[in-house]
């Protein structure tokens, strides 16, 4: 009987210890869980702040270009120029602002139903970083069939064409969004999810005017802000690529100057 006392008594710290590690580790499970859950709102919360910050700068600048306008009314000395350069300057400030509070209208509307979304989720439902990876491999999917399907290789070879200004956006916008993926799923700040959904967005339109371009049915024309960039791009990528064509046959077109005429731009 001694002896089994003599354990007791060495080793009766062990269960409360090992009840206060598994009770630790599972406060920190249930924590990590629920900011997980809870990511998507507060990456709108952050969003929410930015977008308040920048309506307070823009509301500045508007003061600024306000008093700047007034002042450039009172002088009567004054050159047109300043005027008219205070004049435009209050025009783009307002135009800020504007856009500014707009952007901050969003923002709230999102936290509203990042917090309902929240509210409804359940444990069985996907977390937020989880349906952007989703999103992201769908995307990464797609596109590795035209690069493994000899089908679709033949009928839109510009999918796989580095050459093509569509492909050359989708591409930059591809190596973006591995960049900005998040190797630590749950260690994900919600600045680092918000860039990252900008980058997968941007992804899923670049990847759709692609499509479109190349002619593929069904392909849908992207909207928003970030589909109206790629397509910019696009646009610019394609006017660059033409003059880079043709500009070797215009130089050609170019006749040699005479023996005995001046340079161009000099009187003789």
């Amino acid at each position: 009987m001694e002896p089994i006392l003599l354990i007791v008594s060495s080793w009766w710290w062990i269960a409360p210890a090992a009840a206060g590690a598994g009770a630790a580790t599972y406060a920190g499970m249930t924590t990590r869980s629920r900011r997980a859950r809870r990511l998507e709102l507060d990456a709108a919360r952050a969003e929410e702040s930015q977008a308040y910050r920048d309506l307070v700068a823009a509301k500045a600048r508007l003061r600024t270009a306000q008093a700047d306008m007034m002042t450039a009314k009172s002088r009567s000395s004054a050159p047109p120029a300043h005027a008219a350069e205070a004049r435009r300057e209050l025009q783009a400030a307002r135009q800020d602002e504007k856009t500014a509070s707009l952007a901050l209208r969003a923002s709230r509307t999102r936290v509203k139903a990042g917090w309902a979304q929240y509210r409804a989720a359940s444990s069985g439902d996907p977390l937020p970083i989880d349906r952007l990876y989703a999103a992201h491999d769908a995307v990464n999917t797609r596109w590795l069939a035209y690069e493994t399907d000899v089908d679709k290789a033949l009928a839109f070879p510009q999918m796989t064409d580095p050459r093509h200004p569509a492909t050359v956006v989708f591409l930059r916008a591809q190596r973006e969004a591995l960049a900005k993926r998040p190797t630590l799923r749950d260690r994900v700040t919600p600045q680092q999810f918000l860039e990252y959904r900008v980058a997968v967005r941007h992804l899923e339109a670049t990847f759709s005017e692609a499509e479109r371009q190349a002619g593929v049915p069904g392909a849908s024309r992207p909207n928003g802000a970030g589909a109206t960039a790629a397509a910019g791009l696009t646009a610019a990528a394609a006017v660059l690529s033409e003059i880079a064509d043709r500009l070797p046959a215009l130089i050609a077109r170019i006749p040699p100057p005479r023996a005995n005429e001046p340079p161009a731009g000099r009187v003789p």
